[in-house]
């Protein structure tokens, strides 16, 4: 199983929302993320559930959360809650949890209100290609 930095990780990103979240899967072979699923997030326990059923079924060294901000880097009140799913997320799940500032995410998808999923690819998406300007590490022997 890879390592969460080996360029070959598979990923799972997700966009938090008040009433969804979306889901995307990517990994470092192909460079790629694709939308994969939108939960509902009510009833709260049933999200859960269907976030460990994706985790079991597609196996992720590591998990991508889009942390909302102002334009001018201020937090508000989304930041605190996407956080608090990061944080739940690695304690549920024992993965390493990155974090994307998904600032301009929803720039690019105006224009027919984006799709929770489109959006969580956006994110992952952007985690990746942040990935390939930085020099990775090389696995101890």
């Amino acid at each position: 199983m890879p390592h969460p930095d080996d360029p070959a990780a598979v990923a799972l990103g997700f966009d938090y929302g008040l009433r969804r979240i979306g889901v995307a899967l990517g990994n470092g072979v192909t460079g790629g993320a694709r939308p994969l699923r939108i939960l509902e997030r009510n009833p709260v326990a049933a999200s859960w559930a269907a976030i460990a059923g994706l985790i079991a079924e597609w196996q992720p060294q590591l998990l991508v959360v889009g942390i909302p901000r102002h334009p001018d880097g201020m937090a508000h009140e989304m930041t605190e809650r996407c956080e608090r799913f990061a944080r739940q997320l690695e304690g549920r799940f024992r993965l390493p949890v990155k974090r994307v500032d998904e600032r301009y995410t929803s720039a690019v998808l105006e224009g027919g209100g984006p799709r929770d999923d489109e959006a969580a690819a956006l994110i992952l998406q952007q985690w990746l290609d942040e990935r390939r300007i930085l020099p990775h590490p090389r696995p101890s022997p």
